[in-house]
């Protein structure tokens, strides 16, 4: 067995997880093997054991009920999760858990479920929801291609950065063209479809800082990712 083990947690599987966000978690596996390393996957779930060798977070995102089954645990939890943040851990949290991962959430109908304020963000629930396809640009990965669905609209604060400006769709809200959010080496997006199958620069920077962090280097190879590629140039050809 490599020796070179890589501990990947997977942030409430069990109630955030729709729209195909489990693919998020076999892309960084699978890819992991490619470069020659041992994934370990941990799912936790309320009521488990914290992980105490943690080198990537991922989450999903979850129905309203979803979130509520999530929210005290995720608070009771969320010290450790700013702590791994910022030693430098690599974190993607989808929809749902990139909203539970800001200040908090304020439902259309005045209520506030708080989040654990990792990221300096504020999400306010609007009658209109934000559905479709969606490409969004980044300097740092090209073209991030999607699917959104939510009625949360989120804004940013610094020292958070948007993940990147909207081509086709709405992102984080109707205002400002921007979509997702960056701090340190976490990334917040309301992208579906699942993200990284179709967006495998975003799943090598999860793994590269990952890598780095527990060992010091990191050596990419070629991986052939054509079939991703054509995959992406269908995506971007379908209508909103």
């Amino acid at each position: 067995m490599n020796k070179k083990v890589i501990n990947i947690v997977h942030l409430y599987a069990r109630d955030m997880n729709i729209y195909g966000d489990m693919g998020n978690v076999l892309v960084i596996k699978r890819r992991l093997e490619k470069y020659g390393f041992t994934p370990l996957i941990t799912e936790y779930n309320p009521g488990d054991n914290f992980p105490s060798e943690i080198d990537i977070v991922i989450g999903g995102g979850g129905q309203d009920s979803g979130q509520s089954k999530i929210q005290d645990d995720l608070i009771k939890i969320g010290p450790k999760l700013k702590k791994l943040a910022q030693n430098g851990v690599p974190m993607l949290m989808i929809c749902g858990l990139y909203q539970l991962f800001g200040k908090f959430f304020k439902t259309s109908s005045g209520e506030i479920i708080k989040g654990i304020g990792l990221l300096d963000i504020e999400t306010y629930g609007k009658s209109e929801r934000l559905i479709g396809n969606i490409i969004t640009n980044s300097r740092e990965f090209g073209d991030i291609i999607g699917y959104e669905n939510h009625s949360g609209q989120t804004y940013l604060n610094s020292p958070v950065e948007p993940l990147g400006s909207v081509i086709l769709g709405a992102g984080n809200n109707t205002d400002d063209g921007s979509e997702g959010a960056r701090y340190k080496n976490v990334i917040g997006t309301y992208l579906h479809g699942s993200l990284l199958p179709k967006n495998y620069k975003i799943a090598d920077f999860l793994i590269e800082k990952a890598v780095l962090n527990r060992y010091g280097t990191f050596e990419k190879i070629a991986i052939d990712d054509s079939i991703a590629d054509k995959a992406r140039q269908n995506a971007k050809k379908r209508p909103r």
